[in-house]
């Protein structure tokens, strides 16, 4: 057995579940836990479980990773909790006045994060010449002017030439020091308002990424662990605690990702639709190559539209702890005291699947009396989920589906639009399993001509290879073994040449550890 342990946790909105594997990647241990109110209770008490389960004593002394997939980000938006006070710059005048920073924020979200917002002269337009040159006065004053925990910066077309944006950085170290600063053409893509929201959302984000590193910190350091720690990004990759100190927005959508990729692994599947069946929500997603299908559409945050590459994930009011005749509500963690087959007196969708034969968990008998409530609601959730799978598919039935989650055993034996239903071993812990397994990830988004743009275009389109890999190499990928799993050109209309949008995904295996 090899004696490089890794873990990975991933927090849910009902259980928190962690898994230590090996170097072979064999699963050696398994736990899940509710999640606490504040989450870090949740995941203290998972990793202690998932510890106290390895198969030897003393075993624990060989983690050398941990893995985490967290809500915390999430979390704290929805919230409108723990977040830090930005100031808010953008690189646009005069283009762009007619439409201010955060106009679209719900306010009480803007005014809990916006210590001040500015547009200064500068910009591109998207063929990468200059709007205006940069108002470089303009900046000094804004930020002299405005006191804040961090600063975002957005400049209008700043995916096709980066330099305003920097220049602004460096002038911001200059003027007041090592405040943390958000560059948008490091977060999002093409879309002015969305990638600014992006960005300043990522920079009120630092304080609490910082808490959950801390938090995590603690917990190891309670267990005499010294490992290295990475956090999974919203594409199913990972990245090292200080690429995600930098970058805490991309830890949003991270749970999907990981149940995908997760599901992925256990099941062998490369090319699947995945249910992920918790206590509150079934969320369904595609797995193409192995790595989540992505949403094409904008992604709101907290009523907050941003334009950063998210899993394309159709969430239905199905799980374990569903309410029946009361849905979309859930007992969430409390469903162990709650469920009718847990003692409760609440009739849950864990009951109903119970007495459907569809599994058997819990320590009381189905009463009588709801036998026909529940297989009511059992039909309801069948038709639920085979109008779900037929949205997500597009109409495409030669696929399996994998079925994870701790719920998962909800779900028929039989769904229409599928080929088969696969029910891998240790699917209820699919989502730590794709943190566990998940490779180091980068991106990088550009504007490069169209076809027949000669040595530029291929040169334009090795750099940006070049700096996706670089990404992934910050993000803790192994340089030697970095490689392109993604390379997508869109067409762009109503430009002066013909020019396309360029994404470049990069990933790789985490490098490996000194000694």
């Amino acid at each position: 057995m090899s004696i490089a342990l890794r873990v990975g946790i991933d927090v849910g909105g009902t259980n928190t579940d962690a898994v230590v594997l090996d170097d072979d990647d064999r699963v050696l241990a398994t736990a899940k836990r509710p999640t606490s109110p504040d989450v870090t209770e949740g995941l203290r008490a998972a990793l202690d479980a998932v510890l106290a389960e390895l198969p030897e004593p003393g075993l624990e002394k060989h983690v050398k990773r941990v893995m985490l997939g967290t809500t915390h980000a999430t979390n704290a938006i929805l919230e409108r909790r723990a977040l830090g006070r930005v100031a808010v710059l953008r690189l646009g005048a005069p283009a762009t006045t007619s439409v201010p920073p955060l106009s679209e924020w719900p306010d009480d979200l803007r005014e809990t994060v916006a210590a001040g917002t500015a547009i200064v002269r500068g910009g591109y337009f998207v063929d990468g010449r200059e709007i205006a040159p940069l108002d470089v006065d303009a900046v000094r004053r804004f930020v002299a002017a405005t006191p804040a925990d961090a600063i975002a910066v957005t400049g209008v077309f700043s995916p096709a030439s980066a330099d305003q944006e920097n220049r602004v950085a460096e002038i911001i170290r200059a003027e007041i020091g090592d405040v943390p600063v958000s560059l948008s053409h490091e977060i999002g893509s093409l879309g002015l308002l969305e990638r600014e929201n992006a960005t300043v959302l990522n920079a009120a984000l630092y304080g609490v990424a910082r808490d959950v590193t801390d938090a995590l910190r603690e917990a190891l350091a309670a267990r005499g662990l010294e490992v290295e720690t990475y956090f999974a990004q919203n594409d199913g990759t990972l990245m090292a605690v200080d690429y995600a100190a930098r970058y805490p927005v991309l830890t949003i959508g991270s749970g999907p990702a990981n149940s995908l990729r997760g599901a992925a692994y256990l099941s062998g599947v490369t090319d699947a639709i995945v249910a992920d069946v918790g206590g509150t929500s079934t969320d369904l997603g595609v797995l193409a190559g192995g790595f989540p299908r992505e949403s094409a559409a904008a992604v709101e945050i907290g009523g907050v539209a941003t334009n950063f590459r998210m899993p394309d994930i159709l969430s239905i009011a199905l799980g374990g702890g569903t309410i029946v005749g009361a849905e979309p509500r859930s007992v969430g963690y409390r469903i162990g005291t709650e469920a009718l087959v847990f003692g409760g007196s609440t009739p849950t969708m864990t009951d109903a699947a119970v007495a459907a034969g569809r599994g058997d968990v819990g320590t009381h008998p189905v009463p009588g009396q709801w036998r026909e409530r529940l297989a009511r609601a059992v039909r309801r959730a069948d038709e639920a989920v085979a109008d779900a799978v037929d949205r997500v598919t597009l109409g495409r039935v030669d696929r399996p589906l994998v079925a994870v989650g701790g719920g998962a055993f909800l779900l028929a034996a039989e769904v229409p639009g599928v080929r088969e239903v696969v029910r891998p071993a240790h699917a209820e812990v699919a989502n730590a399993v794709g943190a566990a397994i998940a490779l180091a990830g980068g991106r990088f988004e550009t504007i490069v001509p169209a076809s027949g743009g000669g040595s530029s275009r291929a040169t334009l389109i090795d750099n940006a290879k070049e700096e996706a890999a670089a990404r992934a190499v910050a993000a803790g990928a192994d340089p030697a073994s970095v490689q392109i799993v993604e390379l997508s050109e869109i067409p762009l209309s109503y430009l002066p040449e013909p020019a396309v949008r360029l994404h470049v995904k990069a990933a790789g295996p985490l490098a490996r550890q000194a000694g």
